[in-house]
This record gives C-alpha cells, structure tokens and sequence, in this order.
C-alpha cells in the first residue's frame, strides 16, 4: 500500500508524464508542419482525453475572432462581442458568476497574449480539486499559447513576414523549454540536488534530467545540441520526451537505450545536428552507478581530495547512422561524494585575455564548496564564471547540474 506522500509522488509522475507526452505530440506535428485542422484535433484529444476535460470553448483571433473548437457546449456564440467582453482577462480567472451566457457557462478562462494583443482565450468547465488546478491550468495555458503561435505562425509565413514569424516561432520555442526542464530537484536524507542554467539567447540547445524509477532507482542526464535557435530547441525538446516516454514503459540496457535515442536522433536531424549525452542509473541502495558518456564533457565525482571522471561511452548521438561501440562506466560511489555534470558554456567562457574558464578551475571550485548545500555550490560557481568574464557577455548556453549523495 502506498503511503499518502508516495500516493502524491505516484500522481504527480503522471501528470507529468501526459504533460510530456502532450508536448512530443504537438511538438511532432507542428515540425512536420500539420495542417491546423490536424493540430486542432490533437489539442481537442489532449484536453478531452488526456486532461479529463469534457466541456471547452476555443476562440482564436487570425484576421478576425473564430471558433474553431467546441466541445459540450451547443450555444450560439457572438464573434463580434470578443474583443469588448473579454480583454479584461490578462490572466487565468475563476468565474463565480458573470451576466455574460457564455462566461456563465464555464468556470475558468485562460487567456494567451502576445504583445498584449490577445491571439486566443480558452474557456473550461472544470471539475478538478483546487490543489490541482494551478497546475493543470498553466500546463493548459502553455499547451493553447503553443497551439495558437504555431497557427499564427502559418498565417504570417503565407503573407511572407518572415520577421514577425520568426518572433513567433521563438515564442513558440520558449514556451516548450517551459517544460523541458524538472521542476522539482530533491534535497533529502538520501541525496541534494540542484540545477543553475543560463541559456545564451532567449531560447537554448542544453539539457538536464532527473527521472526516478523507484524508491532507490534513479536517471540522472545532461545534454547539449549542436547549432542553436528553434530547430535545435525543437530538437532537444522531442529528445527529451522521447526519454521519458521510454522509461515510463520499461527499463533498457545502457547499449540498446543509446543506439535507439541514436536513431531517434538521425531521423529527427537528418544529420544537420547531433546531441552529446550523458546519462548515468543510480542505485541509492547498493550505492552503485552505472553511466554511458556519449561524446559529453565529462562529469566528475569528488570524494575529499579525489576526482573520478566519466569518460566511458560512445561517439555524440546523431554523428552516425549507427554508434561503433559503446563502452558501459560502472562505478561505486563512497558515502558524501559530490557528482558534479555540466555544459560546454561552463567551462568554455572566456576572459578578457582569451583564456577559458576551464575544467580545472571548475573542479577546484567544487572541491572548496563541496561541503555546502548544493544550491548554494552552484550559485558560488556561477558567481565565479561573472568574476571571470567581467564585462563579456555569456557566449553559449552553460549550465551546471550538482548532486551529492550522503
């Protein structure tokens, strides 16, 4: 029997799981550039069938306001009255009551804006408790704000505004990112971690993962795409979810896992870009890890004075059709070790001299701070690569992902 808290755990896997799902879906269709009837289709089964949700109304604004969604609702709805009944809605709103027959209808609306234009709002008869409905209602408004850029998106590329549509598509990439990254890092008797990211431009190619399997088990990953812009956000965020989703349904062995995200990969950048991955299955039990380092800078492994680096692993995913060989790391990890994963924007960053931050560097710092609260390591390293490029700008995505096991 599960506990409460275990119970709490359980569902809110799962929620993030449809949530994942939801986003390769729609991610898949709008690179494969659905049609909007298609894309229409998807939100509807997200929102009816994922979500739970069995009454909705979409209105969207292209040229002028339409409808091209509803659902468990048969009245007749003035297109013409929107703009004046409506924009008062900046955020999402809880309707107790209102004159309007629509909103009377409903009891929450979602808004999306761009530029304080609004682009589409979304009414929902909802039904859920009130500890779950922030987070379904953001994940909805997130899911619609996507939808409905990637429509408008089609509508500026027929008219030829390639700068507006370009604006679009990075919202569209931002919105996505939302989502790539785990909300919650644990800190507990067994293990702190924590994240700090920095992404050079207002969206980036670079990775983290926490993925538990179990009450002892876990995936701990990093990734970084090659190339930046949309495409490489795009592919990051299927490369991601493809991750999830294969772990929800099974356990695979090291090799075979990396030769399919392999494929996933080459199908996905036709061999335009690749990925360098590290991933690495922790045992919290027996204290034993088992890691593949695909082309990765390498992580390390603090204990005291020693460093261990993890260098065992295989070419970066998407150089080849196939990956020759693949080298499995297994390791033991004492008690209080410090497992230290980053990008190449950490160590990579220049000074006014030319000169990289550089991984020695890194791991001195990790070694003197080692003994804080992982959050707190990390921001100190952070503060450190500031001092170091003093009036230089960030050059690339960097990131940093600390874990310590007690």
């Amino acid at each position: 029997m599960y506990t409460t808290r275990e119970q709490d755990l359980v569902y809110q896997n799962e929620v993030k799981e449809i949530k994942l799902l939801s986003l390769l879906e729609i991610t898949n269709a709008i690179n494969e550039n659905a049609p909007v009837e298609h894309l229409m289709k998807i939100f509807k089964f997200i929102l009816k069938e994922q979500l739970g949700f069995s009454k909705f109304v979409l209105l969207m604004h292209q040229k002028e306001w339409e409808n091209p969604v509803k659902i468990g609702y048969k009245g007749k709805i003035n297109l013409n009255t929107i703009d004046k009944e409506f924009n008062r809605f900046k955020e999402i709103t809880i309707i107790e009551s209102s004159k309007s027959k629509l909103l009377h209808q409903f009891q929450v609306i979602i808004p999306v804006f761009h530029s304080e234009k609004p682009l589409a709002f979304l009414l929902l008869a909802s039904n859920l408790d009130s500890e779950n409905e922030t987070s379904y209602f953001s994940f909805v408004q997130t899911l619609t704000n996507i939808i409905a850029v990637a429509i408008e998106n089609k509508r500026l590329g027929e008219q030829h505004i390639i700068k507006e549509r370009i604006s679009k598509e990075l919202e569209v990439a931002r919105e996505m990112q939302k989502l790539l990254f785990p909300s919650d890092l644990p800190s507990n008797r067994k293990m702190d971690i924590s994240a700090k990211y920095i992404p050079r431009h207002a969206i980036g190619g670079d990775y983290y993962d926490f993925i538990p399997l179990g009450d002892d088990e876990y995936i701990i990953c990093i990734a970084d795409v090659s190339g930046k812009g949309v495409s490489a956000a795009l592919l990051m965020a299927n490369f991601q979810a493809t991750i999830r989703t294969l772990f929800k349904y099974q356990r695979f062995e090291m090799p075979f896992l990396l030769e399919e995200l392999n494929k996933k990969v080459m199908r996905s950048a036709k061999g335009e870009k690749f990925i360098t991955f590290f991933i690495a299955h922790y045992n919290a039990y027996n204290r034993k890890m088992q890691y593949v380092n695909a082309g990765h800078n390498h992580p390390f492994i603090l204990n005291g004075r020693k460093v261990m680096m993890l260098d065992k692993g295989c070419i970066g995913l998407g150089m080849l059709d196939e990956i020759p060989t693949i080298e499995v790391g297994n390791i033991q990890l004492e008690p209080n070790s410090t497992f230290v994963l980053y990008t190449d924007g950490l160590i990579e960053l220049e000074n006014q001299d030319g000169d990289f931050f550089g991984v020695p560097r890194l791991i001195k710092t990790a070694q003197s701070y080692a003994a804080l609260k992982m959050e707190d390591m990390n921001n100190i390293v952070f503060s450190k690569l500031d001092d170091w490029r003093e009036e230089l700008n960030f050059v690339d995505d960097t990131a940093i992902f600390s874990c310590k096991f007690f």
